[in-house]
C-alpha cells in the first residue's frame, strides 16, 4: 500500500459561505483582518477532517493584486497573519500536520497573457517567501497557467531552500494542455529539474480534466499528484481582478463523487492528493477515510 500526502481543501469559497460580509476582489485578505477567527477555524476543521497539509490563506496576497485594488498596505502584516492562524490551528488542535506556503499567480488565475517577465516575477515571488519562510515547511506553487508563469514562481523560491511542490491548471477540457495551450508534456520538462522542486501536480481545474493529465503527469519522475476544484466552468470573461462570485458552483461534485476522482488518482499512482476551490471540509474527510479504507497510510510529507 501506498503513503498519501492528504492535503486542505479550497479556503476562499468555505470562508465565504461562513462569512457575514459580502465577497469582493480583496476577500483573501480581509477576512483575516476582519475575521481572523474563521481562518483559524478552518484551518482546524480541515486538520479534523484528516488534512495533514496546512496551507496558508495568502492566495490574494501578491503586489499586483493589492495594489490594482488600492490595498498595498495588506500585504506584510496579513501575510504575517496568514501564518499566525495557521500556527494557531495547528497548537489548538494538536495536529501533527505541515504548514505550506501558497505562492499564486501575481496578476490573476487562468490568465497566462497577464503573466509578468520572468525576472520581475521572481523578485516578487521572493518578497512573498521571505515572508512566509518561517511559517511554513514547503511551498506551493499553485494554479500556474503556462510555463513562464512557473518557471518566474520556482525562481522566486530557490533563495528559502525549502521544498517547492508545483502545480498547472489545465484546460477544462483538455487536461493535456495548460490553460496557456502548452502542452503538460512540455511544462513538466520545462521544470522537474528546478533545484528544491519536489513534487509536482495538477490543480484548479475540473478533476475530468484532471483524469486526462494524469497518466502524462505520471511519466514526470517525481512524487505527483492533484487537488481539483468545483466550478463548472471557468469562463474566458473571467479577467484578472474578478471575483469567484462569477463563477458556477457543480451540484454533482459531492464528497463521494470527489472522492471518486481522487482515488482514481491514487490508482494512478499519485501521492499527494487534496481539493481546491469548492472542495471543503466534508470533501475532504470523505477522501481521508477512502484513502484509509482502500489501505493506505495518511502522512505529512513525502520522502525526501
Amino acid at each position: 500500500m501506498t503513503n498519501i500526502v492528504l492535503l486542505d481543501g479550497g479556503m476562499g469559497q468555505e470562508l465565504i459561505r461562513r462569512s457575514p460580509d459580502a465577497v469582493t476582489s480583496l476577500w483573501g485578505a480581509v477576512v483575516m483582518r476582519d475575521h481572523p477567527q474563521l481562518v483559524q477555524g478552518l484551518h482546524e476543521d480541515f486538520i479534523r477532517a484528516g488534512a495533514t497539509v496546512q496551507t496558508l490563506n495568502t492566495y490574494s496576497l501578491t503586489h499586483p493584486r493589492l495594489d490594482k485594488k488600492g490595498a498595498p498596505e495588506l500585504f506584510e502584516p496579513m501575510l504575517q497573519r496568514a501564518g499566525e492562524l495557521a500556527l494557531a490551528a495547528v497548537d489548538a488542535t494538536g495536529a501533527d500536520v505541515i504548514i505550506a506556503g501558497s505562492l499564486p499567480p501575481l496578476v490573476g488565475s487562468y490568465h497566462p497573457a497577464s503573466t509578468l517577465p520572468v525576472e520581475e516575477a521572481a523578485k516578487q515571488y521572493a518578497e512573498i517567501v521571505a515572508h512566509q519562510t518561517d511559517y511554513v515547511d514547503v511551498f506551493l506553487v499553485e494554479t500556474m497557467s503556462s510555463i513562464k508563469e512557473a518557471q518566474g514562481a520556482l525562481a522566486g523560491t530557490q533563495a528559502a531552500g525549502k521544498p517547492v511542490w508545483l502545480g498547472f491548471t489545465t484546460d477544462d477540457e483538455d487536461g493535456t494542455i495548460l490553460r496557456s495551450g502548452e502542452p503538460l508534456a512540455e511544462a513538466i520538462a520545462a521544470v522537474k529539474d528546478a533545484p528544491h522542486l519536489a513534487a509536482l501536480f495538477i490543480n484548479c481545474t475540473r478533476p475530468e480534466s484532471v483524469d486526462q493529465g494524469m497518466p502524462i503527469l505520471a511519466q514526470c519522475g517525481l512524487p505527483f499528484g492533484a487537488y481539483a476544484n468545483g466550478f463548472t466552468h471557468i469562463q474566458s470573461s473571467y479577467v484578472p481582478g474578478a471575483t469567484v462570485a462569477e463563477l458556477s458552483t457543480r451540484t454533482d461534485l459531492t464528497p463521494d463523487a470527489y472522492a471518486d476522482f481522487a482515488m482514481g488518482w491514487v490508482e494512478a499512482g499519485a501521492t499527494l492528493i487534496g481539493g481546491c476551490c469548492e472542495v471543503g471540509p466534508a470533501h475532504i474527510a470523505t477522501l481521508a477515510q477512502r484513502i484509509e479504507s482502500a489501505g493506505h497510510t495518511i502522512v505529512k510529507d513525502l520522502p525526501r
